[in-house]
């Protein structure tokens, strides 16, 4: 499908379904869904902060008053796709998640994004740079009502709705929300499109098995977790360069290469000229712990710090407090 009409806001897909998107795509830019019944509605994943929400929920009322919103859908565990929950809570919808997911979704997920944006250093000035445009404070976590695992199927106004776990892939508990009479379906963070995939759970092979999953559906539209409306060639996208770092990481592992030496030795090629590429980082590092699972991973903040750094991303200069 065409990128053209890539803009905030929302979107009609035809045949009762929506997209809000939130260029660019970025850290934290995440997409969202509606999908509507007979009187009814449900939402896929809210997004990174309670301002960003409400607007959603405001532009969506010409849809949302016709089909009220009864059931959210959150797709994973991220907070870009989570920390809106309290604000679609309070309207008394019934909020469903995987068992792996809702087990990430505590207050101790917020607190983590507050505490870096004020870290000093690199890593702080990293954070502060890619989130700073949300507002973390006074978010209070808000999991799921219910949970399930494997396949769930939802009527939601006389419409059939699939859930699909895929996880642990890109997190511990990936969903996919698939409209099989719209042959629509909402991805998550299976899917970037124009972004760099990240692999925060793996295994890798198990999210390129979600891919094939996906290309195996019968379907006209994908709204991906990050960046615009897509169709099956985007999914193809992201299943190509899983199966090029899992082959690179895996290659240089076998050659005695060391984490740091097999991320600084790989040649991106094209991959090096999509938004993220320092996501590498984190790639190569599931890689390798696949391959060797006594290997330590480093927490958050030394992956965040890899990333900034291959990106060239430095610090800015103090300021000359002499200066007006």
């Amino acid at each position: 499908m065409s990128t053209l009409n890539y803009r905030k806001g929302l979107h009609h897909l035809g045949n009762g379904c929506h997209a809000w998107l939130l260029p660019d795509g970025s850290w934290g830019w995440s997409n969202s869904g509606l999908i509507t019944g007979s009187g009814t509605s449900l939402m896929v994943d809210t997004l990174f902060d309670l301002t960003l929400t409400e607007e959603m929920l405001t532009g969506i009322k010409p849809v949302t008053d016709k089909h009220p919103l009864t059931t959210l859908v959150n797709t994973h565990s991220d907070g870009d796709h989570y920390f809106g929950n309290q604000v679609v809570a309070r309207r008394d919808v019934e909020i469903i998640a995987s068992e792996a997911a809702a087990e990430l979704m505590t207050q101790d997920a917020v607190d983590q994004l507050v505490g870096l944006k004020s870290t000093d250093g690199i890593v702080g000035e990293f954070a502060r740079d890619i989130f700073g445009p949300f507002t973390f404070e006074g978010i209070v976590s808000t999991g799921p009502t219910r949970t399930f695992a494997g396949e769930l199927s939802l009527d939601v106004g006389g419409r059939e709705v699939n859930l699909i776990q895929v996880g642990p892939a890109h997190t511990a508990g990936d969903v996919l929300v698939y409209v099989p009479d719209a042959r629509t379906l909402y991805a998550g963070d299976i899917l970037f499109v124009g972004g760099t995939p990240i692999v925060w759970a793996g295994p890798t092979e198990r999210w390129i098995a979600a891919c094939d999953l996906i290309l195996d559906l019968e379907l006209t539209v994908i709204v991906p977790g990050h960046g615009p409306i897509t169709d099956k060639a985007g999914v193809q996208n992201v299943r190509d360069y899983l199966t090029f770092v899992i082959a690179e990481a895996t290659k240089r592992f076998e050659d005695g290469l060391t984490v740091d030496e097999a991320i600084d030795s790989i040649d991106l090629g094209r991959y090096a000229r999509v938004a993220e590429h320092g996501r590498i980082a984190q790639n190569v590092l599931r890689v390798y712990q696949q391959l060797d699972p006594t290997l330590t991973l480093p927490g958050p903040s030394t992956v965040l710090e890899m990333i900034a750094a291959l990106e060239g991303f430095s610090a800015p200069a103090p300021q000359d407090a002499s200066r007006g």
